[in-house]
């Protein structure tokens, strides 16, 4: 497989390589707590895979003071990327964020941080199951 220079992209593409490992990410989480009708998984994956639960989880990072310095560069460089794609169910300041955190999972991913990228699935799969997101 070829290696990407995550340094050079731009937001954008780290964030399409970031959507594609946290979705993957979240389906196996899924399929692991037992669930098996695809149904019930796509209703389940919502609370995770949103721009309105990548909001939610965003605040929550902050208030938590989860992320890196780092970390926040790459999720600023996606949050302020020049998108030409209009936000569907959702409004523009949830969309950009979602695609910050999309970016940022893109940079660890890339960057081969794999412990660390571990951490903060773990962690936003114990905000979703908790009800935090609810109150966000």
């Amino acid at each position: 497989m070829e290696q990407l220079d995550y340094e050079q992209m731009n937001g954008l593409s780290l964030a399409y390589i970031g959507d594609a490992i946290y979705e993957l990410t979240v389906r196996n989480h899924l399929v692991a707590m037992g669930l098996t009708k695809v149904n019930d998984l796509q209703k389940k994956s919502r609370h995770y895979v949103s721009a309105k639960a990548h909001a939610a989880l965003y605040q929550l990072m902050e208030d938590d003071q989860l992320l890196k310095e780092n970390e926040l560069t790459y999720f600023k460089r996606g949050r302020n990327a020049k998108s030409y794609t209009k936000a569907k169910n959702t409004n523009v300041v949830a969309y950009r964020i979602s695609t910050g955190v999309e970016a940022m999972i893109g940079y660890l991913y890339l960057s081969k941080q794999e412990e660390r990228l571990q951490t903060i699935m773990e962690w936003i799969f114990d905000q979703v199951e908790s009800g935090r997101t609810n109150n966000v």
